[in-house]
This record gives structure tokens, C-alpha cells and sequence, in this order.
């Protein structure tokens, strides 16, 4: 990782340069509140990749996505978390999300390749992405922040997953929650079958 600061004392995970014993127990709430939404995320997604409830698949991950969301715009919505190390300290391998990603994908076949937009303000570019993809991404963020929780470094749990859905999991969480909503509109409203057809096979043929 990039020089991210000076090195700072730490009390109960977080930095001491927060003087704010009400702001650091803020921090320390959010904290708390995404490491929670992170756990109930991944396993909701443990959940659906299991296949055990195809029927509710959908409708569970929207409301997973959607809560995890909230979390994000938590953390965007407040100024940048400034973590005690200069360098990212190492929190082990990441786990293996390989087989729920595998097991995603036989269960969205057919639905996931969807047409997304680079960037809507700098790049108006229809590329082709992967609902599956999408989640399982956002899931190896989250947990990757998860096990610097749990190791006790809390504003390098913060630090992390703030960066991090800046930078990637936020716009992937997004797109995906778009997806699901989409498809359970068709199937809620009962669109015309040749119209959904000709969505689908538009957004699985994007140049």
C-alpha cells in the first residue's frame, strides 16, 4: 500500500489524534455497525451460493446489497479515516470466495451478463460486466476489512473499507443492487416476454 501517514499511538484500535472521545466512539460505533452489516452480507451470500432457496435468491440479496450500501454511504459521508501505520499492516490471506463465486454463477446463468457504463461523468463507454463478479468483489473487500476488525485494528478497518468502496466495492455494489432490482421488476410487473428478451439479448451482445 501507498505512505498513508506518520505513525500515531492507538487506544482501543483507533488513532489518539482523534482528541474527541465523543468522535472516537462514533468511529468505534461505525465500526462496529459495517463489521455487522459486512458479516450479514457474506452470509447471506454463503447463503444463496449454497442454492438451497433459489426462489428467495433474489429478493435476500437485494436486501443484503441494500443494506450493505447504507454502510458504504456511511462511510462516504464522513471525512477520510486516517489509519495509525503508515503501511497497510498484513492481515493474511483472504478467504477463498472462489466456490461461492462458482456456485453464483451456475445459479445466475443466463442473467449474469448485464451492459454497464465505465464512468457516468468521465466515460461514457457500455462495457459488458458480470452480476456475479459484482458480489463476489464486494464480498472480498468487506472481508478483507473484516480481519483487520477482528485482529483488533479498528481505524484499519475503517480506513479500509471506506477506500474501498470508494474506490471499487461501492460502484460494483451499485451496479449489481441496479441488476437486481431490474430482474425483479420483470418479474414482479410480468413484462412482455419479447421485450425482456430483447433486453436480455441486448445487454449479452454489447460491443
Amino acid at each position: 500500500m501507498s505512505d498513508r501517514s506518520t505513525d500515531t499511538p492507538v487506544t482501543d484500535g483507533l488513532a489518539v489524534t482523534v482528541e474527541n472521545v465523543a468522535e472516537r466512539q462514533e468511529l468505534r460505533r461505525l465500526a462496529d455497525e459495517t463489521a455487522a452489516d459486512a458479516q450479514a452480507y457474506l452470509d447471506a451470500l454463503t447463503e444463496v451460493a449454497a442454492g438451497s432457496a433459489p426462489d428467495t435468491a433474489i429478493p435476500v440479496l437485494l436486501l443484503a446489497l441494500s443494506q450493505t450500501s447504507v454502510a458504504g454511504a456511511r462511510l462516504g459521508a464522513i471525512s477520510d479515516v486516517v489509519p495509525s501505520e503508515r503501511f497497510e499492516p498484513d492481515a493474511g490471506p483472504d478467504p477463498d470466495v472462489d466456490p461461492v463465486r462458482q456456485n453464483l454463477a451456475n445459479l445466475f446463468h443466463g442473467l449474469d451478463d448485464y451492459a454497464d457504463v465505465v464512468d457516468p461523468l468521465t466515460n461514457h463507454e457500455v462495457v459488458r460486466a458480470s452480476l456475479v463478479d459484482d458480489l463476489a468483489d464486494v464480498a472480498t473487500e468487506l472481508a478483507h476489512g473484516l480481519k483487520h476488525y477482528r485482529a483488533g485494528r479498528i481505524d484499519e478497518a475503517l480506513w479500509w473499507w471506506q477506500y474501498s468502496y470508494l474506490s471499487t466495492w461501492g460502484v460494483r455494489a451499485t451496479s449489481a443492487l441496479r441488476v437486481l432490482q431490474t430482474v425483479l421488476a420483470h418479474l414482479r410487473l410480468d413484462a412482455d416476454p419479447d421485450t425482456v428478451a430483447d433486453a436480455e439479448f441486448e445487454a449479452l451482445h454489447v460491443s
